[in-house]
């Protein structure tokens, strides 16, 4: 059993000052945070380019649907991160390390369920996603290859999730960036060997993922042990199946899945109705997208830093120090996106440039950067709020703004675009975050007294 020196000893971002948040600490959390997110597309840019140097261009399309499978399903369990990273900070903050160890076990127990429903759905899965997608038979046929195999890194992944979010909770955003870099590097280096190296082409990119996450697994779980070792115990255990643990668990994460349901489903209805303005429209949409997922990389920093710092406030039931922590994170997220704002204002046209060499899509593009330029005025509220309700574990709260936010984006979808076009898609997608924000703003004082 450790004493309490020792878990005082763990790295200074764990280090918490009671009723007190800081700048350093925000930026303490969000800063890595937001590294590790940068590192993400980095590796999908890698794979791509190095199915690109195969003789075949349906190796890149096999690949790409391939990957935008997963990437659907793991965003739509990330709720794996979001709702382990506020029980634990909660738990943290009330001093009960007991619940600290259960939580990493109950969230680790579902990944493992989750996990295992996947792969043993992974035919229908493949099947259906293929349907849809009415592919040519050779990238159905490399495609499907490419998710069976990879297929069996989901309990990997979604474990890891879980255990970010355990590790986020207790303030400690070190270890998930060394996790996530070192499994990110070593898929790079696994993709080079196995398909320039031993010529296993698309196969070779599948097992260079699924043996990457498998590696950040073994990695992450040893930091978790020596992590137990080192938080206090006064002999107290909390029970690891706890019914009212584990429905309490279940009922987050079931909110948070319909949550990010509506979430990724409003990028569907968008990709799917630039498809249906030609070719041209679809390109600059999809260049310009990219300036929302990159101020999304910035924004999640601050939301997930209000997650674990509010939760700790709200474990301790210290209204006074969520309020002033929620003062501190809406300050940085706001100077972030007004950042975010200029720097698409005045370099937008250069970044389009280098994202395409297509003159009429450079045009399309910049016709519409306004769009994607004046978003963070919106997303800023949407996303750190997020954070704050996550905090307090008001999920409920959470899935029904968003819900009430996909109506309004559907209702403005089909009643604008067909009268004013992209432009109207555009104001569509900006409504749905605008709503998102509004909602949560005015629910708030209501939210604050549970605290």
């Amino acid at each position: 059993m450790a004493p309490r020196a020792a878990f005082q000893k763990a790295p200074p971002e764990t280090e918490v000052a009671p009723g007190t948040v800081t700048h350093a600490q925000v930026w303490a959390m969000a800063g890595p945070i937001i590294l590790a997110n940068i590192s993400v597309p980095l590796l999908g840019a890698v794979d791509t380019a190095v199915v690109g140097h195969l003789p075949e261009v349906y190796y890149i399309g096999a690949v790409a649907i391939g990957a935008m499978l997963f990437n659907y399903i793991y965003h739509l369990f990330n709720c794996l991160r979001m709702g382990t990273t506020a029980p634990t900070a909660q738990a943290r903050g009330a001093e009960n390390y007991a619940e600290v160890r259960a939580m990493i076990g109950r969230a680790l127990l579902l990944a493992a369920a989750i996990g295992a429903t996947v792969i043993f759905l992974q035919l229908p899965i493949i099947d259906f996603a293929l349907w849809l997608i009415d592919a040519s038979p050779q990238v159905e046929r490399y495609a499907r290859e490419y998710f069976l195999i990879r297929v069996w890194s989901m309990p990997a992944v979604l474990a890891t999730y879980a255990i970010i979010g355990w590790y986020y909770g207790l303030r400690n955003v070190r270890t998930p960036l060394v996790v996530q870099i070192g499994t990110n590097a070593l898929n790079i280096a696994l993709a080079f060997l196995f398909v320039f190296g031993l010529k296993w082409g698309v196969a070779g990119v599948a097992l260079a993922t699924l043996m990457s996450e498998y590696a950040g697994l073994v990695a992450g779980a040893c930091y978790v042990r020596r992590t137990l070792r080192a938080l206090p115990d006064d002999g107290t255990r909390a029970r690891l199946l706890d019914r009212d643990k584990l429905i309490r668990m279940l009922s987050i994460n079931s909110d948070l899945v319909l949550r990010t349901l509506c979430v990724v489903s409003v990028l569907g209805f968008f990709m799917a109705k630039s498809a249906r303005f030609g070719d041209v429209t679809l390109a600059a949409n999809q260049i310009l997208h990219q300036f929302l997922i990159f101020t999304s990389f910035a924004l999640d920093g601050f939301a997930h830093a209000a997650e674990a710092i509010l939760g700790e406030a709200a474990g301790r039931r210290d209204r006074t120090a969520f309020r002033q922590g929620m003062r501190v994170v809406f300050l940085w997220a706001g100077i972030v996106g007004a950042l975010n704002m200029a720097i698409y204002a005045v370099f937008g046209q250069r970044i389009i440039g280098l994202m395409t060499s297509l003159p009429e899509v450079r045009v399309a593009a910049v016709s519409y950067l306004a769009w994607p330029a004046l978003m963070p005025l919106f997303s800023v509220w949407a996303y750190t709020y997020d954070g704050v309700y996550l905090a307090a574990t008001r999920t409920k709260i959470m899935r029904n703004t968003v819900i009430v936010s996909f109506g309004v984006f559907l209702v403005v979808l089909y009643t604008l675009t067909p009268l004013i076009g992209n432009a109207g898609l555009w104001l569509a997608a900006g409504s749905f975050l605008a709503c998102r924000g509004l909602l949560l703003h005015l629910l708030f004082p209501r939210m604050l007294q549970t605290v």
